[in-house]
């Protein structure tokens, strides 16, 4: 999994690696400089209407840093005026958009307008059903626009009375009481709705403190009046984002079961529209009958490497044998570091991208803790590697499950997969190339990744029959996450049914398919997130196909030059590196799948 690394706002850069005594770096290669050149005739508009958004955001949002914006929406920020001048911005930078010239662009800059436009659309539609959500909670909080009218007065320092503050807070001390009674009289909320409610209450009472904060020791009368008033009302507050808390109740079609974990499958129609925004031109059905084709390769491999182990066609003793091979408690870290060594010197020798030095050395590695393990069982990677592996707090059981969930083979294919080439080096080039764009799509954030794991596979990666059994391992995980997920999401599985789906069709173990699962549904993940692995990985090998395999480039040179692209749909991405004559109103239709 990646862990998303907001970029840094450089703008056009050509970077270069300074020469650093005693520090084994080289100075940057011609070739190396190349990947950091970029250009675009969109890239100006881009530039300010991110900045733009983000100025938005930061200005109105409550007075906290740890709750401004660097990137997704969050509800606890909302305000009505903020929401209007959001929408106000995006309909000003979409009619700018539209009146470039796109016909005289390069394939470049035709890339950035259509994916700006989707973006900006996207934004737009988004705000709106925000804007109707709010509408549906505001009845809840009469007292809201008290609370903005005096943060909007305080962002521009207007003078208060004390006396008068001190009565308005002491007013609406009785109002949130009785807000708070009403509501203890409502049987149940839709889960959604009782959320968004409670953190809008925790964002009035930020903004609530950062008028308090501004005046109180500072205006005499308002020090003098306020203090007693607003603990009251901070207390009240308090107690009524508890209650409604506990009134919120999941409206889901997702059929009964005993798994504990309670999500909302969206839909076939909501999934179409999804994959279209995606760029896949596939449905639901046809992306799961591709799913059962590459599992049925993994069952070919993974019996051939269980032959040659002894065990015949039994895979899942192959696979107990595989298991039963982790590092003692303590030894991961290290066991990291030697697949790490393993896998760049097999990339590097090859000559097979051009991986900047410092990028090499730069990488960082931290424990992940028992919090995060249970709903992600299996280390993660960015701007570092983040460990799964058994600390002092967890259960005997949860310890092996852990240790047997990653060990070394398992292991094998997933260092590369979150360090280089592979996450890491996606986090590295994306603050330096074309940092402009900011399209990420998990198609090509871990597609790009997973087909690092099919590349290496075919080139002999793995050599004894215990690492071709855990590599197919994650490449049948992979095959199983688009089944169980949309399955899921057409409402045809119930949670417990993809639990169960991991555990005997791929060899989970059981608490960590649980953890997978869970994180799935109520992780905070999209719906298509873990059909992205997959899809995304066979995008660019189907690219690689088209481009390497039939000696228009070398594996290196599309390697290099997807990297140079930055985060899109992969399908866009096609249409830069071919020269596509792409039209103003593109659609997806790129059907990229050839069955082996």
């Amino acid at each position: 999994m990646f862990m998303r690394i907001k970029k840094p706002c450089n703008y056009i850069i050509v970077c270069c690696l300074l020469v650093i005594p005693g520090s084994g770096l080289k100075a940057q290669s011609a070739t190396e400089k190349e990947l950091f050149t970029q250009t675009s005739e969109t890239a100006g508009l881009m530039i300010n209407y991110r900045e733009d958004i983000r100025a938005i955001k930061d200005f109105y949002s409550p007075e906290r840093p740890d709750y401004r914006s660097r990137g997704g929406y969050n509800t606890i920020q909302y305000s009505p005026e903020q929401s209007r001048r959001l929408t106000e911005v995006n309909e000003l930078y979409l009619t700018q958009l539209k009146s470039k010239d796109f016909a005289s662009m390069s394939i470049n800059g035709k890339a950035d307008y259509i994916l700006t436009q989707r973006d900006i659309e996207s934004a737009l539609r988004l705000l709106a059903a925000d804007e109707k959500e709010y509408q549906q909670i505001s009845q809840y909080i009469p007292f809201a626009d008290k609370i903005y009218a005096l943060e909007k007065g305080r962002r521009r320092g207007v003078s208060v009375d004390g006396q008068k503050t001190a009565a308005l807070f002491t007013a609406m001390v009785t109002e949130v009481q009785a807000a708070t009674d009403a509501m203890s009289k409502v049987p149940s909320l839709d889960m959604k709705l009782a959320e968004r409610l409670r953190v809008s209450i925790e964002g009035l009472k930020l903004r609530l403190k950062s008028v308090y904060d501004f005046y109180n020791g500072y205006d005499p009368l308002f020090t003098w009046w306020v203090p007693e008033p607003n603990t009251a009302l901070v207390e009240k507050l308090t107690n009524y984002a508890t209650l409604v808390k506990t009134k919120g109740k999941v409206e889901t079609s997702q059929k009964d079961d005993k798994s504990g974990i309670v999500g909302i499958p969206i839909g076939h129609d909501e999934l179409i529209r999804q994959l279209k925004v995606e760029m896949i031109n596939y449905t639901p059905e046809e992306l799961i009958d591709i799913a059962n084709k590459e599992f049925a390769w993994c069952d070919k491999e993974m019996l051939k490497a269980s032959n040659e182990m002894g065990y015949g066609n039994d895979w899942k003793k192959a696979l107990e044998k595989v298991k039963n091979s982790y590092v003692p408690a303590g030894q991961q870290p290290e066991l990291i570091m030697k697949l790490y060594n393993k896998s760049i010197d097999f990339v590097t020798s090859r000559d097979m991208i051009t991986i900047p030095a410092l990028a090499q050395e730069t990488w960082g590695m931290i424990m992940m803790t028992p919090e995060r393990q249970l709903v992600n069982p299996f280390f993660t990677g960015g701007k570092e590697i983040s460990i799964s592996y058994p600390t002092n707090t967890m259960s005997n059981d949860d310890k092996m499950m852990s240790m047997r969930g990653n060990n070394p083979y398992f292991s094998t294919p997933t260092v590369q997969h979150e360090l280089l080439p592979g996450h890491n080096l996606q986090y590295f080039m994306n603050s330096r190339s074309k940092n402009y764009r900011d399209f990420n799509t998990p198609f090509w954030t871990e597609g790009w990744a997973l087909y690092w794991e099919m590349l290496l596979y075919d080139k002999g990666f793995a050599v004894t029959p215990e690492e071709r059994v855990g590599m197919l391992f994650w490449r049948m995980h992979r095959c199983a996450r688009i089944i169980f997920s949309l399955n899921y999401h057409l409402g045809k599985w119930t949670p417990q049914q993809c639990i169960d789906f991991l555990v005997d069709r791929v060899g989970h173990e059981k608490a960590n398919a649980e953890g997978e699962v869970r994180r799935s549904f109520v992780g905070g993940y999209s719906p298509l997130y873990q059909v992205a692995y997959l899809i995304g990985g066979l995008e660019f090998y189907a690219l690689k196909k088209e481009l390497v395999d039939s000696g228009k480039m070398t594996l290196k040179e599309y390697h290099d030059k997807v990297m140079l692209e930055n985060n899109m749909p992969v399908e866009m991405v096609r249409a830069i590196l071919t020269n596509q004559n792409i039209d103003k109103n593109f659609k997806t239709s790129w059907r990229f799948y050839s069955s082996r």
